[in-house]
């Protein structure tokens, strides 16, 4: 059996499904549709709930921020999950709405919007704390759950090939040395950039700026990443980006695993 999963920064749940998201998944349907930048509290999102769940998402799960209309992940499946847990027990990444965990048999997915530091060195510092902290936060799980797989927004481009203009970005948040050095780390201890792994010559964004026109001109940045741990990546089947969905200035990044 395989299982279809769908990373997707949506930048706004609400105005996602505005732009047809639903309609656009009903037409490529997946198995577990995780979201990030949800932007809502599940009260605030009924009606877009109820939508996702006629196109046979039965079972939605979320984790948002305290404050509203800010960040928050959801992960939204046709079956329902063994385990839900949300965060990773640390007050200040988890008030934001960053990680959420569901277990599906020997499976575990976690959803994550890692932070941005394009806003100055305060969140900056904040993201470079929490990309330590999520390494041995997920290093300590892998000993319990191995079959890891890590979707979301890293806000990370890896390489020059993940990036539309390397040389003028090498001192841009999110391109910045010290990050891209992490994602070394990260690969090295022991993970699969699923799409990396089975593209590896392939230039492919999956984020492009508003300004300028840049998704028309294929300007864009490879920040959305399904990493897949070495004990599971022998099941990873396909991964692509949907770079005709048009629901956010992200796009989603499928992958496909067998079970």
């Amino acid at each position: 059996m395989s299982v279809t999963i769908a990373s997707y920064n949506v930048n706004g749940i609400r105005a996602a499904m505005r732009k047809g998201m639903a309609d656009w998944f009903a037409e490529h349907p997946v198995e577990v549709l995780c979201l990030q930048e949800t932007k809502a509290q599940p009260d605030q999102v009924k009606k877009e709930e109820a939508q996702l769940r006629e196109i046979g998402f039965s079972h939605a799960y979320w984790h948002s921020a305290e404050k509203k209309g800010y960040s928050g992940v959801a992960t939204l499946s046709r079956r329902p999950a063994d385990l839900v847990s949300e965060g990773c027990g640390i007050e200040k990444y988890d008030a934001e709405g960053r990680i959420l965990r569901t277990d599906f048999g020997e499976l575990t997915l976690l959803n994550c919007y890692f932070p941005s530091g394009t806003t100055g060195d305060v969140r900056q510092a904040f993201k470079m704390e929490f990309l330590d902290d999520f390494f041995k936060w997920v290093q300590e799980l892998r000993k319990e759950r191995p079959n890891l797989v890590i979707v979301g927004d890293y806000n990370i481009a890896h390489n020059e090939s993940d990036i539309h203009d390397p040389v003028r970005n090498k001192k841009t948040s999110g391109f910045l040395p010290e990050e891209r050095a992490w994602m070394d780390k990260w690969l090295e201890s022991g993970f699969v950039d699923a799409f990396r792994h089975l593209n590896p010559g392939k230039e492919e964004y999956s984020w492009w700026t508003y300004r300028a026109n840049a998704r028309a001109n294929n300007k864009g940045w490879r920040l959305d990443y399904h990493s897949v741990s070495n004990a599971f990546a022998s099941r990873l089947e396909a991964c692509y980006q949907m770079t005709d969905a048009v629901h956010s200035d992200h796009c989603p990044v499928i992958a496909t695993y067998n079970l």
